[in-house]
């Protein structure tokens, strides 16, 4: 089974401060809006999206269908067979894509610890 992309999200209380924070270690803006209150920071592979007000806590993120430069790879594990896998072992879903869609989806899985896992598909 292939996720994908990794990143962690992190529910922060202020971008602004979160944002310098990061770029002093070392992480430069990938993505995001601050105007939609989140910005995706990177430093070399390592990813970290930074979300002010949109959940509260925070979640280990994978994208079926992109490297960590967020290219579209030629070949992925489409979201919905990797939905079907985890179902097939035993593995409650929190939320779930919709097995008859195609293209983008998500669903949530939380770990035995309460941690929540977001498989979010974007191609």
């Amino acid at each position: 089974m292939k996720l994908g992309a990794f990143s962690i999200s992190l529910a922060v209380k202020d971008l602004s401060i979160s944002k310098d924070f990061y770029e002093k270690l070392g992480f430069g803006v990938f993505a995001g809006d601050v105007e939609k209150n989140y910005l995706i920071m990177k430093n070399e592979d390592s990813l970290i999206g930074l979300f002010q007000g949109m959940f509260e806590n925070n979640i280990l993120t994978f994208n079926p269908g992109w490297d960590q430069n967020a290219n579209t790879l030629a070949s992925f594990d489409d979201i919905r067979d990797i939905q079907k896998d985890i179902k097939n072992h035993g593995v409650k879903l929190a939320t779930e894509a919709d097995e008859s869609s195609k293209g983008p989806a998500n669903f949530i899985v939380m770990d035995p610890d309460g941690n929540a896992i977001l498989i979010d598909q974007h191609v």
